[in-house]
């Protein structure tokens, strides 16, 4: 597998995957991602911050995609709880991640984690921290096993209620 940043030719495949992950929601009684987002104008921005990226399966085929950035989350600054890290730590962050449903269960969530934290090693960045529907058991499962922890609870710009987790990158 190839962990890439996307380019604009990638946009009609990322849109797809992301609404096949949001139909699997919907099918796991989870709100998240429901009213439309993240939609293509959030994904352009995303691109235009070359914070947009995609796995590549070993035939070349899109079958993931994500996020990532070490910019500050706005979000992320009032927490019903306590980070790991100082609040004005730079961190990594992940966010609109969505693995195709042909490549589910397969690893490739687990393997954007490994990427992402990969290039946080290299930039001497110490931190991940990522939120999350508190319904998605299956991302909470998935970040408890790759060691992040659960630090308290976050409040999107539109007052929805996230998990907040964290992991120490060394």
């Amino acid at each position: 597998m190839k962990f890439l940043r996307a380019k604009n030719k990638d946009l009609p495949h990322t849109l797809r995957i992301i609404e096949e992950a949001q139909a699997y929601l919907a099918t796991q009684h989870v709100e998240q991602w429901q009213n439309g987002y993240p939609h293509k104008k959030v994904i352009l921005k995303d691109l235009e911050n070359k914070e947009s990226y995609i796995v590549k399966s070993k035939d070349s085929i899109q079958v993931a995609t994500a996020m990532f950035s070490t910019r500050t989350e706005p979000t992320y600054t009032n927490i019903e709880g306590q980070w790991l890290t100082k609040e004005n730590a730079t961190y990594g962050v992940i966010h609109r991640m969505a693995v195709s449903e042909k490549s589910r269960g397969t690893g490739i969530a687990k393997f954007i984690f490994n990427q992402c934290e990969s290039l946080l090693k290299q930039n001497r960045i110490k931190s991940m921290r990522i939120d999350t529907h508190e319904d998605n058991l299956g991302m909470q499962t998935l970040l408890k096993k790759l060691g992040y922890v659960f630090c308290g609870v976050i409040y999107l710009d539109n007052s929805d209620k996230r998990l907040a987790f964290e992991k120490l990158i060394c």
